[in-house]
């Protein structure tokens, strides 16, 4: 699927192809030559419905760790994803994948309203995954033994090394709910965190300490060592 581009300060009349494929709802491009490739969502429910793109003053690093992060949601999203009866965060394991890339298989947690459309709370178990540098995706089902209802993936665009855009892949069992329905309670879940995430400072990621962590954040203490493995320099500090 090439796909052409004009450079804005290039020649007047260059145009030039790039390599591009179709996944998860969206179209990736490769800007330069890497051996990087799109990240694989395993057992995702088959409806996707894309969201965004927002954009956020705050480095794609931040937005990434504010995702990764279980302990704001009864805080920030009460009523929604948490409330305050239920602010324990219960002890959960950290894995890493075979590239490096830190997991939590399992998660439980109380959810009032897990998904748009639900009648009422229910214990929910989450898995995160950690898909690249910039890029996460949580999984979710009622049981730890049935296969995922839902699934959220969040890809994150570094505009600069202090601003980012954003998307959601939104991935469903649900077949009746309308999009915009569906679309709707994504977009309202990020408004409430945008706030949150642009408050942070510094806004660059700091890898090298200076910032307190508890139990609770075990997974994006992870997600730092898994930067500064990677040699990540772009959006930290």
């Amino acid at each position: 699927m090439p796909v052409l581009l004009c450079p804005a300060n290039g020649p007047a009349h260059a145009a030039h192809a790039y390599e591009a494929s179709e996944a998860h709802g969206a179209v990736w491009v490769r800007l330069e030559e890497s051996d990087s490739r799109i990240p694989e969502i395993a057992a995702a429910p088959p409806r996707r419905i894309v969201s965004g793109p927002h954009d956020v003053a705050t480095s794609a690093p931040r937005v990434v760790e504010n995702f990764l992060d279980m302990s704001h949601f009864p805080f920030v999203h009460e009523g929604l994803l948490g409330d305050r009866g239920h602010a324990e965060v219960p002890h959960y394991d950290v894995t890493v994948a075979g590239d490096g890339r830190p997991v939590a298989p399992a998660y439980r947690a109380w959810q009032p309203q897990g998904r748009a459309g639900a009648a009422g709370g229910a214990w929910v178990d989450y898995r995160y995954e950690v898909l690249g540098p910039y890029a996460a995706v949580l999984l979710k089902r009622a049981d730890a033994g049935e296969a995922p209802q839902e699934a959220y993936a969040l890809w994150v665009c570094p505009v600069a090394p202090e601003s980012s855009r954003v998307w959601f892949t939104h991935f469903t069992a649900d077949e009746r709910t309308p999009d915009a329905e569906l679309r709707g309670f994504q977009d309202a879940i990020f408004v409430q965190d945008r706030p949150v995430i642009e408050s942070q400072q510094p806004r660059r990621l700091p890898l090298a300490g200076g910032e307190a962590h508890s139990a609770a954040d075990r997974l994006a203490v992870a997600y730092r060592r898994y930067l500064r493995e990677l040699g990540v320099t772009f959006g930290v500090c």
